[in-house]
């Protein structure tokens, strides 16, 4: 399955790609009459340069683009709009419509939360205002008078338009379903949906894959990012990523904000004095972590687990180790090991659902192989210097990719981006969507 979406200009289409490529599509984006190279990428991202064209000039490019994708091998088109929906918005929609058959629903949700965008009772508000109220008000070509998206839409389009309001939207995905179903079933091709946060707007992406229905998603962004997730995520099984951190240096932490930041990540934190060997908290640490992880690993794909903590100081070693009639580096392994514990257990009881392991520091990795009775990592390419990706060899996580980095390695970029690469492997290897 390959995706098409169809943008109105082109940083609208490098933004939806953008949220693609992070989510680990491999993805391209391309003016009107190019297409990209067709091996290897998952979605293409077109800009028509149609947002202030004539409505005859819009709906053709549309059209044209729309047919070239399909002779792609794309079967799963969205239609990216202007989060102020600048433009021959429902015009398009009709073009995209014609092209993908007389079956298929348009689904807009116009809000884009994140970006101060919510859309109630069919009304797009841009930070609490009405949408004729902001400067679009004032564009100089296609000034937008009234904030009403069905009245803006039906204006322009063909086809009957429906709002499916916030108390339906606000019962589940459920309600949701039975709605859609209920406006497909009275004729609608075009339905408007109301969402107030990005949790709204994923019900409805669930909800429009459970309808099973041809739908197309129609939005500024998040609606489409998730409604692909949701076409791909019985493919996307072992995707997700396990991010196993045993460093507590200040590039640790500066890596560590920039992965949070990129991906969202809520970490696991696991205080490194529980995990010292004879600790009393030991056992009830550990799986409180690995409890907490799979939880996690429901919501987002990439699960963190770590001992740094940028409010923790220093494990003062020399004095456990003192008490406890040991050496310091008897203890800092017994909380290496504990780590590695950790991601073996999760990676083992999310029944394949994390497909990758990434670790830091040198002491971590070998305590992985104790711990999974791994003999060793196929060694494949070298994201950057003194990062490695691979594949263990033997034991518990035999075959399972990994990603290897020196505590000190790289940039504030450089989990962030090892991350981003294994998770790229693991669609292209698990999912092969460029293939089917």
């Amino acid at each position: 399955m390959k995706v098409g979406v169809i943008a109105d200009d082109l940083t609208g289409a490098n933004a939806t790609g953008v949220r693609l490529s992070k989510q680990g599509f491999r993805t391209a984006s391309a003016v009107f009459g190019l297409v990209p190279p067709n091996e290897d990428f998952d979605a293409f991202c077109m800009d028509t340069d149609s947002r202030y064209a004539s409505v005859q000039e819009a709906q053709r490019r549309v059209r044209e683009t729309a047919q070239s994708l399909k002779k792609h091998g794309v079967t799963l088109f969205c239609k990216r709009v202007d989060s102020t929906f600048r433009g021959n918005v429902g015009r398009e929609i009709d073009a995209l419509l014609e092209v993908t058959g007389e079956e298929t629903v348009a689904v807009v949700v116009p809000s884009f939360p994140d970006s101060g965008r919510i859309t109630v009772g069919g009304y797009l508000l841009v930070h609490g205002t009405p949408l004729q109220r902001t400067d679009v008000a004032k564009d100089p070509i296609a000034p937008i008078r009234q904030s009403y998206v069905p009245r803006l839409l039906q204006e322009q389009s063909q086809h009957r338009v429906n709002l499916i309001e916030l108390d339906t939207v606000l019962q589940g995905e459920q309600a949701i379903c039975q709605a859609l179903k209920d406006s497909v079933r009275q004729g609608y091709r075009i339905v408007v949906m109301d969402a107030t946060t990005e949790e709204q707007v994923g019900q409805i992406a669930q909800a429009m894959a459970e309808s099973q229905l041809p739908l197309i998603p129609v939005d500024p962004g998040p609606l489409t990012v998730a409604f692909i997730q949701t076409q791909f995520q019985s493919r996307l099984s072992g995707n997700k990523v396990l991010v196993t951190i045993g460093s507590v240096t200040p590039t640790t932490g500066r890596q560590l904000k920039w992965l949070i930041q990129e991906w969202g990540c809520q970490p696991v934190y696991v205080p490194p004095g529980d995990l010292v060997m004879g600790s009393d908290q030991r056992e009830q640490a550990m799986q409180k972590a690995i409890d907490t992880a799979l939880e996690r690993s429901y919501h987002t794909s990439v699960i963190l687990v770590t001992t740094y903590h940028p409010d923790q100081g220093l494990l003062d070693l020399a004095t456990l180790a003192r008490k406890q009639e040991t050496t310091e580096s008897s203890l800092a392994k017994s909380i290496t090991d504990g780590l590695a514990g950790i991601t073996r257990r999760v990676m083992e009881q999310s029944k394949g659902e994390i497909g990758g392991c990434f670790s830091s520091g040198g002491d971590v990795t070998a305590s992985l192989f104790a711990t999974t009775g791994a003999k060793g990592i196929e060694l494949i390419e070298e994201i950057q210097p003194l990062v490695a990706y691979g594949r263990f060899i033997g034991g518990v996580l035999d075959g399972v990719p990994v990603v290897t980095k020196g505590g000190m390695a790289g940039d504030e970029k450089a989990i962030h981006t090892s991350v981003r690469f294994l998770r790229a492997q693991l669609l292209k290897g698990k999912t092969n969507f460029s293939k089917e």
